[in-house]
């Protein structure tokens, strides 16, 4: 009734111990006396759980709950950990070249045209490509330990090229990681 185990193990408690203190030759059935009060403290002790998070909420400015919210750095690490872990199956499952025109493509809104010259290929490659990428990233997961330390700038820059609004450091790096892929 109270949704807290603890909370109930208290309520009883409580009032057993009143129980022990009352007359009990006034009591008639003492089971549905002993009911009855435990029911009516937990709606008492429900009752009062409302009132103080109503008092809490009335004094709490919500633009302060709101800039509390923001500062808290654990949104921000949750939203760190799903990028990396994110980046580590783009990594595993597909190419260097994949990987660029996928990111671009799905992060950057890049259209083909773009990639075409950025990457000195035909238009409709670019599309298989990307197209290809997008199948394998469907295709059924698999567990891979993956050192993501290896991939630690690719990382850094895709962050702040999504935090700038601009690709320009991250597309460096994919040309460097192709570069050293194919030399």
């Amino acid at each position: 009734m109270v949704g807290s185990f603890s909370d109930a193990e208290d309520i009883v408690q409580d009032t057993f111990l009143k129980w022990l203190t009352v007359d009990q030759d006034k009591i008639k059935n003492n089971k549905s006396y002993l009911i009855r009060a435990v029911t009516n403290n937990s709606i008492n002790h429900i009752n009062s759980l409302k009132r103080k998070k109503d008092e809490y909420l009335e004094n709490i400015n919500s633009s302060d709950l709101v800039k509390k919210y923001i500062d808290w750095e654990a949104p921000k690490i949750d939203l760190e950990n799903e990028l990396s872990e994110a980046l580590a199956v783009i990594h595993k499952k597909l190419e260097p070249l994949e990987q660029a025109i996928f990111i671009l493509r799905e992060v950057f809104d890049f259209d083909y045209e773009e990639l075409q010259v950025l990457f000195d290929k035909k238009k409709d490659n670019c599309r298989q490509i990307f197209c290809r990428a997008k199948e394998k990233l469907t295709l059924k997961p698999f567990k891979f330990n993956l050192d993501i330390s290896k991939h630690t700038r690719f990382l850094e820059s895709f962050k702040e090229s999504c935090k700038i609004g601009h690709p320009n450091d991250f597309i460096q790096e994919i040309k460097k990681e192709l570069s050293l892929k194919f030399s």
